[in-house]
């Protein structure tokens, strides 16, 4: 190149700096909070778009948004459902600081609200993302009229329940424990109350829930198939106000409001059942009825939420966050007995059981504003499950001619999970056209599997036995970069890279995961979009149970024992109908590596030890068509959901294979699923809720053949051929609630009727086979919730 070609391209290359130097100073920053008017609570998810440019963005996780636009008139409109929108126009001539508060008001011209929704969530490239007001969780009529939030979750599309009443999820063909609950960012490993019936989130304390099913964004990672993420509420800034409900299960109180006005608030919830309370008069018969010197025995479940929000300027905040709950089931029994011969003999029996299980998470965040364009979270979180079982048993032998005799037996059972995770994360606003979000965390988990002691004790002997699994220290990383691009107003993708790695008794695991997903207007409120996404799970459940048992153990990837993989892809249309409702259509494929299930005759009984030996590991696939028909605004609101699917397996590797290597359908492998959840509020004094749902029946594995194994018939043994063979009945069920509102002199009382199983239909729970008088199989099917009413009040102050 000679030195007159090299001096003009150094004058183009200058002239295009200073373009684009000159270009970057007329583009400037807005950014703030916005948060709801009477309580200063940050809102997430409101729309900020500006109406000259067609530019828009949306609040994060802790109401705060950033964008950037070309210098001069602009005119910002911020909509929210359920609020009234706001329009704000001025000349943009430097970075800009506007927080912005909004006014709730559930009568509003329903053409603003969807307008308002329509140009950005129509255009959004996110998809398989399904947010679920907590006020609706709170509307839908549930088993014993206690609200939960996964049961609410299980009524959308893709979403399963696994046996009747249980608050256990399998989203798109995937397990229970390939779900990732956050609680403020935190994992749940437990999520149970009651074995499964209830779920551990209590709605009064809650202020947001989003579930993601697919096409994850690139921040999530750790499980194969949904991530929900909870946010608890923060605290009303101004005014003190909470409620308190008494129902036939459980009672609930929910206290917020400030500490310092403006600056610092607390919101604290908590919840306890009492059916122990309620045994008491029916024990204190038993006892005077029979040889009891002693009874009490009882069960039941508890959990705290509390949560402090600090204000320390407009750029700092600091929230901590505490869930803390258990289930606990105990019994202290004191019998005796005494026998009239030739001598008088006493015989004295004392048990004592106490057996809980839960969990207790804590949050430390801290958010700060690093610049206009920019906005950091920076995190230590502690989440930890613990399960305990004592059982101590003592005979006491005595007569008028022998010494007394004793027998002790104590028994102890202890296992958990502990983990420790700091994180930080960035959301960074350069140019209208790109939101990017990235960060990293590391978390040290503590696994212990279980801990088992035993002692006996006699006149003779003492004999102790200690039995401890192994603690296991794991070390896991995760790096993510995502960035929300805007090709043109009318295309938009969202691209990101997720990378984790595991370290367990020094073996290495890491994963690069890519994840996009896009999205195309092709008619106004329009749209078509797509995704893929690759995950990896480092951690398994080990459970051969129905229901959740408190027995079932966590424990993480072996040398023997890989990560579980998952890609999806995903495809759908969305169509938002002005004034009348949502509509999207999804298709899916999911393919899984590495699932495990247990071996044909292998059982889990609440030891980790040799747990590798009696799983197999296989490949897993499903796919499905799911439709959301949603209307979230007005007086009537819900949704109509139906999903069709298929869900599959093969386990046919060498020394692992079960089936025969032959594909069998999964577990909860269901071709058709319908909900229909409808909420009408006619005033302020009545409003109405229902819920009609129906799903083909469970698979379970039943015998195809039986031989008698001795001439005069006495036994007879039962050959399962297939795995997961036979179908359960088709379930259905009709729910409704009633709730009658009266305002007092100090704020709402609430009563509420509610109805589980209107029409009273039998859904199999459980099949078994039996035989009749000439020794015939006959198959026999268990119901356990028959038609339920209940009824609960509730007063808001």
């Amino acid at each position: 190149m000679g030195i007159r070609q090299a001096r003009k391209t150094l004058a183009w290359l200058a002239i295009l700096m200073l373009n684009t130097a000159y270009t970057m100073a007329q583009k400037h920053c807005i950014s703030g909070y916005i948060t709801d008017k009477d309580s200063h609570e940050t809102l997430i998810g409101a729309t900020i778009i500006d109406r000259i440019s067609g530019h828009g963005c949306v609040t994060n996780n802790y109401g705060f948004y950033t964008l950037t636009l070309s210098d001069g008139e602009v005119s910002l409109e911020y909509s929210y459902v359920g609020y009234e929108s706001q329009t704000k126009p001025f000349l943009l001539d430097r970075d800009t600081t506007l927080s912005v508060t909004m006014n709730g008001n559930t009568t509003l011209d329903e053409v603003t609200i969807t307008s308002t929704r329509s140009n950005v969530s129509a255009a959004n490239p996110q998809m398989s993302m399904i947010e679920l007001p907590v006020k609706q969780i709170q509307s839908i009529p549930t088993l014993f009229g206690e609200a939960d939030v996964l049961k609410a979750l299980q009524l959308l599309p893709g979403v399963q329940n696994g046996t009747e009443g249980s608050a256990g999820m399998y989203v798109r063909g995937g397990g229970p424990d390939e779900n990732l609950l956050l609680l403020d960012g935190t994992p749940v490993y437990n999520v149970n109350h009651a074995l499964g019936f209830f779920s551990v989130f209590n709605p009064d304390a809650l202020k947001n829930v989003t579930l993601y099913k697919g096409c994850f964004p690139a921040r999530f990672g750790g499980r194969l198939s949904s991530v929900v993420d909870i946010r608890m509420k923060e605290g009303d800034m101004q005014h003190y106000h909470g409620n308190v409900s008494i129902g036939l299960i459980s009672s609930k109180l929910n206290v917020e409001g400030p500490i310092v006005k403006d600056k610092l608030s607390f919101n604290i919830s908590a919840r306890r059942s009492y059916a122990d309370l309620l045994s008491k008069p029916a024990q204190w018969i038993l006892q005077r009825q029979e040889d009891f010197k002693k009874l009490s025995a009882g069960y039941y479940f508890y959990d705290v939420n509390a949560k402090l929000n600090w204000k320390i300027s407009d750029r700092d905040r600091l929230l901590l966050s505490f869930y803390g709950g258990d289930d606990v089931l105990y019994a202290k029994i004191k019998y005796a007995d005494s026998y009239n011969g030739y001598t008088n003999f006493l015989e004295e029996v004392y048990m004592k059981l106490r057996w809980s299980w839960g969990n207790k998470i804590a949050a430390l965040r801290w958010n700060h504003l690093v610049s206009q364009k920019m906005f950091m979270n920076a995190s230590v979180n502690y989440t930890q499950y613990r399960h305990k079982l004592s059982l101590a048993y003592e005979n006491i032998y005595s007569s008028d001619t022998l010494e007394a005799v004793s027998e002790e037996m104590k028994m102890n059972y202890n296992s958990g999970i502990h983990d420790v995770t700091a994180k930080v994360e960035f959301d960074y606003s350069p140019v209208p056209t790109h939101e990017i979000k990235f960060g990293g965390s590391y978390t040290f988990h503590i696994f212990r599997p279980e801990v088992q002691s035993m002692q006996f004790k006699d006149s003779s002997v003492d004999t102790s036995l200690s039995i401890a699994s192994s603690r296991v220290l794991a070390h896991e990383t995760a790096l993510y970069a995502e960035d929300n691009i805007t090709i043109t107003p009318s295309f938009h993708i969202n691209a990101g890279l997720h990378y984790s790695t595991f370290t367990v008794n020094k073996h290495f695991y890491h994963s690069l995961q890519p994840r996009l997903s896009m999205s195309a207007m092709v008619a106004k409120n329009v749209s078509i979009k797509a995704g893929y996404a690759y995950m990896s799970q480092y951690v398994h459940l080990l459970s051969n149970s129905n229901v959740s048992l408190p027995t079932d153990l966590w424990v993480p990837v072996t040398e023997n024992i890989p990560p579980m993989k998952s890609h999806q892809v995903s495809l759908g249309v969305f169509w938002e109908i002005p004034n009348l409702f949502d509509v999207s259509v999804e298709g899916y494929y999911k393919y899984m590596k590495n699932l495990l299930e247990y071996r044909d005759g292998a059982t889990f009984f609440g030891s980790s030890e040799g747990w590798e030996k009696k799983v197999c590991m296989g490949n897993g696939w499903s796919y499905g068509i799911e439709l959301l028909l949603q209307r979230s605004f007005g007086k009537t609101t819900g949704w109509i959901g139906y999903t069709w699917a298929h869900a599959n397996r093969r386990f046919d590797r060498e020394g692992q294979t079960i089936n025969n290597g032959n594909v069998f359908p999964a577990k909860y492998d269901r071709r058709h699923d319908i909900s229909i959840t409808v909420q009408h509020k006619f005033n302020e004094k009545i409003d109405i809720a229902g819920t009609w749902v129906f799903s083909t029946g469970n698979c379970g594995t039943l015998g195809l053949h039986h031989y008698t194994g001795i001439a005069d018939n006495m036994w007879v043994q039962i050959e399962a051929l297939e795995r997961n063979n036979y179908r359960y009945n088709n379930y259905h069920r009709l729910d409704l609630s009633v709730n009658f509102n009266k305002k007092k002199k100090y704020g709402t009382r609430t009563w509420n009727i509610s109805i589980y199983n209107v029409y009273n239909h039998n859904n199999p729970f459980m099949i078994y086979a039996d035989y009749t008088d000439d020794n015939k199989i006959k198959l026999m099917q268990i119901s356990i919730f028959p038609i339920i009413p209940s009824v609960s009040y509730g007063y808001r102050f």
